[in-house]
């Protein structure tokens, strides 16, 4: 529905700016009126005037904006639109209102009818955006198709320096600058306007009407199976055939689905070029003008079911669609280049202010260097004249300490020496503490070695006689589990004796019940043999003597000789007899 909708706002907005004639965006509430109920006499959707009225109620009884006009729109008539209404007169309705206005006055090579196939053409391969623009690469497509139908060779170069003069600010046509394209000739010079209206009207009856082939064939008859010729058009989802290509006389559809299948068919009865159509209901023998058309034919209708099959639209709806994801990819990737290129040039511009900070502060630090670079060599100047008077003093000073440290060598020489003494006797005296130390701790390691060896003699013995008591426990405990073993083994062996004796009693009792058994299933068998015998003989005997026996769980049968006096097998087999002896007789 989302399809249709924009397809009917692209045909009613020429319509509604049409009636924009002051180029002011706004429309007569009564020109609105008569428009809104056009509409839903085309759309066939139900005219509700109330509605109608009450949307346009305000204080205002001034003109409305397109946007003042959309909620009524979508409300009250697109909503409710089903895809049972007449999309050609719907575009006639509105080609009428905008025709007047918009056409040019020069003249054309195509006629006002070929115009209006423009018209909708362009509705068909416009962008959905307003105001309604077909773009260079629709309009390319479109002559393709044109000079392809009119039998002519498409001039790229030619159509390569028409979109270099495309104004830089505009991008695309309107829908009369491209009805002036095409009926200019520019791109179809040449040919003539008989040509030229045949090559729109087969452009207009794919694009539009989806007629994906169409021409003469002859087609067999399913009652009096003679060959008539047929003006055969092919759709989507049929075939149609005509008596003639006016259209006016149509004779029947053969309606597509994806169960039909087509065939090629050997020539018979004169006729050539044969093929099969199968359907569900029907099958069509159809015979081509020659091979080539037999195949062209074949071929169209095969991609036209398999389309049926996937569920896809029409080629050149799907080629539309496929142009125009391709462009929305390429706008959106151009964007994201543009955005991407903004992006570098923000930081570039930001690199730019980061390099000129950077570059005044470069200068800053250079005329602060120079300054300082000045500052030190008038210090460095002041210096060395400082350091020369420095000097000079140094070198008195120096001599002073000289002969003061001549004197202080000989009185330090002295002290070294008497230190010599002194670290000799303190060396001596370390030795003789050393010796005693090592004495001491040797003393002091036989002490602590000889009350280790008593602790450990005393807690080994303690720990042998803990053993020796926990033998002696171990010791007694086993006798007693072996005296509880002995006495369980002695009663095991009695209840194993008993149990064996008990066996013995029932293998007894198990042999007189199996001989007990025998007897009874001898007499059993005698009694069923000598109960089947009276059996018999009560099922061949023809009075009333029968058993007696439980009754059935059946509905009972009433029968001349009373309620269930015989089964149901016996009343049978009692028919067939009489019916037997009855024949018979």
């Amino acid at each position: 529905m989302g399809g249709l909708k924009d397809e009917l706002l692209k045909t009613i907005w020429h319509a509604f700016t049409a009636l924009d004639l002051d180029h002011s965006g706004k429309v007569s509430k009564s020109q609105l009126k008569v428009l809104s109920h056009n509409l839903c006499t085309v759309l066939k959707v139900p005219h509700d005037p109330v509605a109608l009225e009450e949307h346009f109620r305000d204080d205002d009884e001034g003109p409305v904006s397109n946007q003042g006009y959309m909620p009524y729109l979508n409300k009250f008539i697109l909503e409710k639109v089903q895809d049972n209404f007449d999309k050609l007169e719907l575009n006639r309705m509105c080609w009428t209102l905008c025709v007047k206005k918009n056409l040019t006055k020069s003249p054309l090579l195509i006629e006002e009818e070929d115009s209006f196939k423009v018209w909708v053409i362009f509705n068909f391969l416009s962008e959905d955006k307003y105001p309604l623009i077909i773009v260079p690469e629709e309009i390319e497509y479109l002559l393709k198709k044109l000079t392809d139908a009119m039998g002519g060779v498409w001039q790229q170069e030619q159509f390569e320096d028409y979109k270099v003069n495309f104004d830089d600010g505009k991008d695309g046509l309107s829908v009369w600058e491209l009805i002036e394209l095409v009926g200019t000739g520019q791109f179809s010079k040449g040919m003539d306007r008989q040509t030229v209206s045949m090559a729109i009207n087969e452009v207009f009856n794919e694009l539009i009407l989806d007629v994906l082939k169409q021409g003469y064939m002859m087609k067999k008859g399913h009652k009096r199976k003679n060959w008539t010729e047929r003006w055969f058009v092919l759709k989507p989802n049929m075939i149609s055939y005509y008596v003639s290509e006016d259209l006016k006389d149509k004779k029947g559809d053969i309606v597509l689905d994806e169960n039909c299948c087509v065939e090629s068919l050997p020539d018979k009865d004169g006729k050539k070029c044969l093929f099969l159509i199968k359907c569900l209901d029907k099958t069509f023998e159809i015979s081509a003008s020659d091979k080539k058309k037999k195949q062209e034919w074949i071929q169209a209708i095969h991609s036209t079911i398999h389309l049926l099959k996937l569920g896809s639209p029409p080629p050149h709806k799907e080629a539309r669609q496929s142009r125009r994801e391709r462009r929305k990819k390429l706008l959106a990737e151009q964007e994201e280049l543009e955005r991407q290129m903004k992006e570098l040039q923000a930081a570039n511009e930001n690199k730019q202010r980061e390099l000129e900070t950077v570059r005044k502060k470069l200068e800053e630090a250079a005329s602060r260097a120079a300054e300082e670079e000045k500052k030190r060599l008038e210090t460095q100047v002041e210096l060395q004249a400082r350091f020369s008077t420095e000097l000079e003093r140094e070198k008195l000073i120096r001599q002073q300490m000289e002969e003061q440290v001549a004197q202080k060598s000989c009185e330090l020489e002295q002290y070294l020496q008497r230190v010599r003494e002194l670290e000799d006797m303190y060396v001596k005296l370390q030795e003789a503490l050393e010796d005693e130390r090592q004495a001491r701790q040797d003393e002091e390691t036989v002490r602590k070695l000889q009350a280790r060896l008593l602790e450990e003699e005393s807690s080994k013995r303690a720990e042998l006689e803990r053993w020796h008591l926990e033998q002696q426990q171990a010791i007694e405990t086993t006798e007693a589990e072996k005296q509880e073993l002995e006495n369980q083994r002695i009663m095991k062996e009695r209840a194993l004796q008993e149990a064996m004796a008990q066996l013995e009693q029932l293998e007894l009792e198990r042999k007189q019940a199996l001989e007990q058994y025998e007897g009874v299933k001898k007499k059993l068998d005698m009694a069923t043999s000598k109960t089947k015998s009276w059996k018999d003989k009560v099922a061949q005997h023809e009075g009333l003597i029968r058993l007696i026996e439980p009754g059935s769980k059946n509905p009972q049968l009433i029968t001349h000789w009373g309620p269930a006096a015989f089964t149901q097998a016996e009343l049978e087999e009692r028919e067939k007899s009489w019916k037997g002896k009855k024949g018979t007789e």
